[in-house]
């Protein structure tokens, strides 16, 4: 098992082309859903699709391929020895630069010792942007900070790499069951895994080893500790560690790494979630989160049904019941009693950005097993009202909460002083859009969202190009180019918020689907030249929550659609801010919001649109006219997301 290390291409198959472990990446489905027990008993340990590699599917133009190219500007904008400051002041060396502000270095923030997180997510960020683009200076970067990373390693005498203020003191009093203040084990993971998608999407050689000697240090490091001193140790916070050493048993065959893997997995919280029971308000909802992604990865290591079942029922708890329209949770940071939606709906620190990142890798995995529109339909209404979203088209910078209160905006990090959790998962976030849209088995092509795009399905010796405007236009098409005709079947999503489907191949009708949340399946021959078409229906809807009918959020297909309610009392530039603790705070100018009136269920009757593309209008109740676009283009000025609807006055 140990000659299994990982080297050259068939390291770079195990996450980006095999897709075993690749988690990279109000009420809404129809009545197909499967039981949880249906859905369990028709998996497998091994993934029943697998993802494209990176490098073989490409992006077009789009409003994805704009955020794509925001945040490799600024990839490529920040300083490696800046950030590997504190990493060799640690190890007994001179930094060669001065050490970034915000989270990484200032006293605000020094209790949750999350110093050093922002390298690990910019090693996965760089990985991933290499896989996506081919551009080699990512690749530079990746070997350049290991390098780095393995003189700290030499000079410290250690596998731990660190940046936290007290050193590895911190970690030892951790492990030694001692009082601390902040996360370590959350940090130190984000290094771990910035180090595994090096060495798996560069194949840097680098960052591989000294991945392996941090594992190595973990596995000594926590042998000591009982069962109950490790379990006492997970109540604080730690990250996806679970995850990470799942891969690295995945990758290398180590025994030891299995068992850090399933130690890592908080048992406290599996066993109510494997046994359905839904106890999550009043928790932090991105504690749990990489947690989850754990278990379903340690699922697929070990076989124990338990931590699927807590993984499977989670996701549906929190997609399904407790999620807003955007497909984002929680309220400063937590989850909260649903019942009481009506005092949480309007906070301004709604909807953490790392929450929605974190819920699509798990949906992802889950796809990967039981291929269900279902999931889908959630990915892709949270990768545009939650994803695409966070990211301020201009300056490419990321939110931290995604707040519904009326009139506020959204806020970005700056670009050197605030570095939060949710500036490093928005570094990823950007740079693996293409990592969903298709699928694959040995037999057939899932597309699962409408991205202008082109995939090389080198298995079958076939490009796909797929030409759309969606969301302006609910069409997709999809080109086919071969050398030489081949049987396969195409799935084509049908989503949840389109009342039909109907499929043309060159031209003639071959389908027609009247089961929202299915896939639609196309088995023939496919040649050269072949064009599909996919025609779906897009209408205005209501969303509300079950205990709070009269608050509701107008959608047009997965879109959430906000008022744009204009920049008044507000300054340029003032939405790039330090401290994410200041939400509600920024900004907090008078504003008073316009107001609706009606019959909840017939409000979107009411809805027209404009000449212009996704622009839409309806009255407020003092009947001017209320402009309302999507989300995820909103930026720099005021809007709202969810209506308090007052009584029509007559």
């Amino acid at each position: 098992m140990a000659k299994r290390y990982f080297t050259g291409a068939s390291r770079r198959e195990f996450l980006v082309s095999s897709g075993k472990g690749a988690l990279i990446a109000g009420p809404l489905f129809s009545a197909t859903w499967p039981s949880q027990a249906q859905a369990a008993s028709a998996t497998q340990n091994e993934p029943k699709l697998q993802p494209f590699d990176l490098a073989d599917v490409t992006l077009h133009d789009s409003p994805f391929l704009h955020a794509q190219n925001k945040t490799e500007a600024y990839l490529l904008s920040l300083q490696p020895d800046r950030m590997l400051h504190n990493f060799r002041v640690n190890a007994g060396l001179t930094p060669k630069a001065p050490v970034y502000g915000g989270w990484e270095s200032e006293a605000t923030w020094a209790d949750i010792n999350c110093h050093g997180h922002t390298l690990g997510h910019y090693l996965s960020a760089c990985a991933l942007a290499y896989r996506s683009t081919g551009k080699n200076e990512y690749r530079k970067r990746i070997d350049y900070i290991a390098s780095e990373l393995a003189a700290c390693q030499k000079g410290a005498n250690s596998g731990l790499v660190c940046a936290f203020p007290d050193g590895p003191a911190l970690v030892a009093r951790h492990l030694r069951g001692e009082p601390i203040t902040g996360v370590p084990w959350y940090t130190l993971h984000k290094i771990f895994a910035g180090l595994r998608d090096g060495a798996l999407l560069t194949d840097s050689a680098m960052a591989r080893a000294v991945l392996l000697r941090f594992a190595d240090w973990a596995v000594v490091a926590t042998r000591p500790l009982s069962d109950a001193q490790f379990e006492t140790m997970l109540e604080t916070e730690h990250g996806g560690m679970s995850e990470v050493f799942a891969d690295l048993y995945d990758m290398t065959g180590n025994a030891d790494y299995k068992t850090v893997a399933e130690r890592f997995a908080q048992k406290a919280i599996m066993k109510p979630l494997a046994q359905g029971h839904d106890y999550l308000d009043g928790l932090h909802a991105n504690t749990q989160l990489p947690k989850i992604i754990g278990y379903h990865r340690v699922w697929e290591m070990t076989g124990k049904p338990e931590y699927r079942d807590a993984s499977l029922f989670f996701w549906r708890t929190v997609a399904l019941t407790r999620s807003f329209a955007t497909g984002g949770h929680g309220d400063n940071e937590h989850f909260f009693p649903m019942a009481d939606f009506a005092d949480h709906v309007f906070s301004a620190k709604g909807s953490e950005t790392c929450c929605q990142h974190n819920m699509l890798k798990l949906t992802r995995g889950l796809f990967q097993h039981d291929p269900q529109a279902a999931y889908m339909d959630y990915y892709e209404r949270t990768l545009y009202n939650g994803i695409l979203a966070s990211q301020d088209p201009d300056s490419g910078m990321a939110t931290y909460f995604q707040g519904a209160r009326p009139g506020y905006m959204k806020l970005y990090h700056t670009p050197e002083d605030s570095f939060w959790c949710c500036t490093g998962t928005g570094m990823e976030n950007h740079v693996k859009y293409r990592d969903t849209i298709y699928f694959h088995d040995d037999d057939a092509l899932y597309v699962n969202l409408f991205v202008p795009s082109s995939v090389e399905w080198k298995g079958k010796g076939a490009t796909i190009t797929q030409v759309t405007s969606f969301p302006q236009s609910p069409t997709t098409t999809l080109r086919w180019a071969s050398k030489k005709p081949f049987h396969a079947s195409l799935k084509l999503r049908h989503p949840h918020w389109s009342d039909r489907a109907i499929v043309l191949v060159n031209g003639v009708e071959a389908a027609r689907s009247d089961m929202p949340g299915t896939y639609v399946e196309l088995a023939r021959n496919w040649r050269d030249g072949d064009q599909v078409d996919l025609q779906l229906a897009m209408e205005v809807s209501v969303s509300s929550a079950p205990a709070a009918p009269d608050i509701i959020a107008f959608t047009y297909g997965p879109l959430v659609l906000a008022g744009a309610l204009g920049s008044d009392g507000l300054q340029p530039g003032t939405d790039i801010i330090v401290n994410e603790r200041k939400y509600g705070e920024y900004n907090n100018t008078p504003f008073t919001a316009p107001m609706l009136a009606g019959e909840t269920d017939e409000l979107s009757s009411a809805v027209r649109l404009t000449e212009r593309p996704l622009e839409f209008t309806i009255p407020a109740s003092d009947g001017t006219a209320l402009r309302l676009i999507p989300y995820h283009t909103i930026a720099h000025e005021r809007y709202a997301t969810y209506w308090q609807v007052g009584a029509t006055v007559t």
